[in-house]
């Protein structure tokens, strides 16, 4: 016959064997229970991570263009700038000029084109076009044209020393207005576009002294600004 206090010691220790698998299947299921939603923050901040990442590398990409594109604008403002420095001191102050006027924005490029005697003659104190003058204006008035931009163009009239300082003023300013309205007319360019100043005598380029200086200085300067 069995002993009663084995059998009952046998059935304990049974219990307690199932008891502890019992509870290690719950600790499992109530630790997995507790982690889930920490688990469900960790995907949604790694996905926020990710999101993060792309926006970060698409910001990083739009700097990039933004400096690609601010380095184009400081390389033309720095040509211009060049192109400025180069031109004529007259040209300059029709720059400025012009943009007191608002007739264009500051800081834009400028070049001269100078139609000295030998392109256009004028007869003797007197402000009618030549042939030839009319032929280069053409020229002029084409080439503009065809860049097939917006363009402001001050017309200076320049002239030798001859004469007293008033009368060469005005004959300048006759010339220049002639070469105006030429270029208006003949040349199919806006009034609004085009502007007539007289520097007369004051800005020579060679010496008055002889006749290839004075032939130099007699001329009409084209400033084209942009």
């Amino acid at each position: 016959m069995k002993n009663p206090a084995k059998t009952v010691a046998a059935i304990g220790i049974v219990a307690l064997l199932l008891s502890g698998c019992a509870t290690k299947a719950y600790l499992h299921e109530y630790v997995q229970a507790q982690l889930k939603p920490v688990n469900t923050r960790l995907d949604t901040l790694e996905g926020r991570a990710g999101t993060t990442d792309v926006a970060i590398k698409a910001t990083a990409a739009g700097l990039d263009e933004a400096t690609s594109t601010l380095k184009v604008h400081a390389d033309r403002i720095a040509k211009n700038e060049a192109a400025i420095a180069q031109i004529s001191k007259t040209a300059q102050e029709a720059l400025e000029r012009a943009t007191a006027a608002g007739k264009l924005a500051e800081g834009k490029m400028a070049y001269e084109v100078v139609l000295s005697e030998d392109k256009v003659k004028f007869g003797t104190a007197k402000s009618a076009l030549s042939k030839q003058a009319m032929a280069a204006l053409d020229a002029f008035a084409a080439k503009v044209k065809g860049e097939g931009r917006g363009v402001y163009i001050e017309v200076q009239g320049h002239t030798d020393s001859i004469g007293t300082a008033a009368f060469n003023q005005k004959i300048g300013q006759q010339r220049a207005d002639a070469v105006r309205l030429y270029l208006h007319v003949k040349g199919g360019i806006p009034l609004y576009r085009l502007a007539a100043i007289s520097y007369g005598e004051s800005m020579p380029v060679a010496s008055n002294i002889n006749r290839a200086g004075r032939a130099q200085n007699r001329r009409v300067v084209l400033v084209v600004l942009y």
